[in-house]
């Protein structure tokens, strides 16, 4: 059941932003526009979820949902009714059970009176246009921009995050802009985006605005990218897959151990979703971020690097990202770049061949070559692809197939 208004002229034209608000086009779109529209209003909110979080069941929220839905909710799907009035979610592997009045672990999903509604459906907290290589996709359509979209909310709740603003917030409690599915379809057809992007936050955490913008986008021609943790259960997943034509997955680290202390959920599920990804037919990459003393240990980055290149091929590529102080880590240091040049090292030896090393300038680092003669094929300067010189998808000098999207 729906329980959004009725859309009509009022949704015409340009986006609203928040309480309604009209946004010219240039306060809109741009690149770097809307961080501050996401984080300017969560403040008080967040503490006041903080505060809520000492009253936690084991799967969620007690007596944190609104008394009823209101304009951008909708009830969710996959998830069950039990007796008295509870709801179990099945979107994720937490696999909340609430009651009436409580709120899951992602933030968004509310048990109001035995039916599960999500409080994130057309109301995105972040609405930018990026060059697509800062998802990372080194591999896809290079060059492009993206448009790229996120609510509140999040199913883990990683100690690094760097926008935690959103994801550690309810969609209540940030500044947001109405972006119903079709809004979105239009606003990226107007601005000449070949691919909306589900990033920043958590896709899977506004999985029904997800899901229905990516159908909309692929029916009008407009292809989809999954940026995410992959902490999501298989049904959801296929669900979806059929619109997703690209996706970056984290490896949060290869200790189940310290992935479940470092980010609030166990490894497997992650695991899992990357090979259910690769016999669906995506698209993918895979970034590592290196966070000192917890997911640095060389012996690990080599066992991992192993898993990627038995489970998802060596030509799936590989991004090693730098950390730098976020969120509850700000006491470590950032990443050292020796420790980032040892996993690129490690990861080449076991056969990967294609691997980057992010948040560090210069020397090549993002640069594409060929893995059969080593020509140069993308050269890159940050997000900026400086040369693309491959043919067809192939290398310039021996015509190597080089994997990817690239048309």
């Amino acid at each position: 059941m729906r329980t959004q208004r009725k859309r009509g002229a009022e949704h015409a034209g340009a986006p609203k932003g928040f309480l309604g608000t009209r946004l010219t086009r240039r306060q809109f779109i741009g690149y770097g526009i809307g961080a501050a529209c996401a984080l300017s209003a969560a403040g008080y909110g967040l503490k006041r979820f903080v505060d809520a979080m000492g009253n936690s069941g084991p799967t969620g929220i007690t007596h944190d949902a609104p008394q009823e839905p209101g304009k951008w909710s909708k009830e969710a799907s996959f998830y069950e009714r039990m007796s008295g009035r509870r709801t179990k979610c099945v979107k994720c592997p937490h696999l909340c059970l609430l009651s009436h009045g409580d709120r899951g672990r992602c933030r968004n999903r509310v048990n109001i009176g035995g039916t599960l509604y999500t409080l994130a459906y057309g109301n995105p907290c972040s609405v930018h246009i990026d060059p697509v290589e800062k998802k990372p996709l080194f591999h896809y359509l290079p060059g492009t921009p993206i448009l790229s979209l996120s609510t509140a909310g999040c199913v883990l709740s990683c100690k690094n995050c760097q926008n935690w603003q959103i994801s550690q917030s309810r969609p209540e409690d940030t500044r947001n802009t109405e972006l119903f599915p079709a809004d979105a379809v239009a606003l990226a057809q107007r601005e000449g985006t070949p691919s909306i992007a589900y990033t920043y936050g958590e896709p899977i955490a506004f999985y029904d605005y997800w899901h229905d913008t990516s159908v909309a986008a692929h029916a009008a021609g407009i292809r989809n990218v999954w940026v995410t943790s992959g902490f999501i259960n298989p049904e959801p997943l296929k669900r979806t897959a059929p619109y997703i034509d690209a996706a970056n997955i984290d490896i949060k680290g290869f200790d189940d151990r310290r992935h479940a202390e470092l980010n609030g959920g166990p490894l497997q599920p992650v695991l899992d979703t990357l090979k259910l990804s690769k016999r669906l037919g995506l698209w993918l990459e895979v970034t590592c971020l290196l966070v000192p003393e917890w997911t640095d240990d060389i012996a690990e980055i080599d066992r991992m690097c192993g898993w990627i290149a038995r489970e998802l091929g060596t030509s799936c590529p590989v991004h090693f990202s730098r950390f730098t102080p976020q969120y509850q880590l700000t006491h470590l240091p950032p990443t050292p770049l020796s420790t980032l040049l040892e996993a690129r090292k490690a990861a080449r030896e076991n056969g990967i061949e294609h691997v980057y090393i992010g948040n560090v300038a210069g020397a090549g680092y993002q640069d594409t070559y060929c893995p059969t003669c080593g020509t140069l094929c993308i050269a890159r300067r940050g997000y900026e692809v400086v040369e693309n010189r491959l043919e067809g998808g192939r290398c310039p000098t021996c015509g190597t197939a080089i994997p990817g999207v690239w048309a």
